[in-house]
């Protein structure tokens, strides 16, 4: 069953909407023979599927982009220059630099009142807490970035404290030995998302004495994502914000 005939059956009253949201998360992606984009991702999961570059050619990219623009909002991760010169023709696309994010499609505009704070410990983390606020704002929310805090001189920390206890969501960067986000934790009771990252020196194992630190936090509520996903603390953070604000549109973020 396609989308017209689902809308037909609607139309005449033989389904309900309901129903027919239902089969659409189900519809049939575009095959194109290297890839299968699914176009239905967004009605599953709220969010579109994302394109990851490396391992793809440019041509690749570019093919797969012809078939989503005008669909979906497109992102694509750990991109470079060579992608984006690609694809810069295209309307609306856009290249974080700092980051490797390329962005098709028109930016939303942050939705008030509740931020995400995006916290990273060193300068040397910017690249990957950029991944993560910028994903986020791209998908419509407001970010508060909070840089280069780390615990070697946790003053810097102290002076966000009132701006991470009113945050929503705290995505909390940091590599080395990977503490911020446990000392992040003590000024909110807002979910954290913690982000290892590969900075540091030989013993650091590119992150992974970061990631098993943040695994083993005494701060309990901590979720951690994989080495330098930016991108996947981005979009948890959005999920999270987005169940937020429905709630709070049905009333039951006043609810005693």
């Amino acid at each position: 069953m396609d989308v017209e005939e689902l809308l037909r059956k609607v139309k005449e009253g033989s389904m309900s909407i309901e129903e027919a949201m239902k089969e659409l998360r189900h519809l049939p992606f575009k095959d194109i023979g290297f890839a299968k984009i699914d176009f239905h991702r967004r009605l599953r999961r709220g969010i579109p599927e994302v394109i990851y570059a490396p391992g793809k050619t440019k041509e690749q990219i570019r093919k797969i982009v012809e078939e989503m623009k005008g669909k979906e909002k497109i992102i694509i991760t750990k991109a470079n220059e060579e992608i984006y010169d690609e694809l810069k023709d295209i309307e609306n696309c856009r290249f974080y630099r700092a980051c490797g994010l390329i962005v098709i499609g028109e930016r939303k505009e942050a939705k008030k009142n509740d931020y995400i704070a995006v916290v990273a410990a060193g300068s040397s983390d910017i690249s990957v807490a950029e991944e993560a606020a910028i994903t986020a704002e791209e998908l419509g929310n407001e970010v508060h970035r909070i840089y280069d805090v780390g615990v070697a001189g946790v003053h810097r920390l102290l002076s966000h404290a009132e701006e991470l206890e009113k945050a929503s969501v705290v995505i909390a960067v940091a590599g080395m030995d990977g503490i911020l986000p446990t000392l992040a934790s003590n000024f909110t009771p807002a979910p954290v998302i913690a982000v290892p990252t590969s900075i540091g020196y030989g013993t650091g194992i590119n992150g992974i004495a970061a990631l098993m630190a943040m695994l083993n936090s005494c701060s309990p509520g901590i979720t951690v994502v994989n080495i330098d996903n930016g991108f996947g603390a981005g979009i948890a953070a959005h999920l999270i914000m987005e169940r937020i604000r429905k709630n709070k549109k049905k009333g039951y973020a006043n609810q005693k």
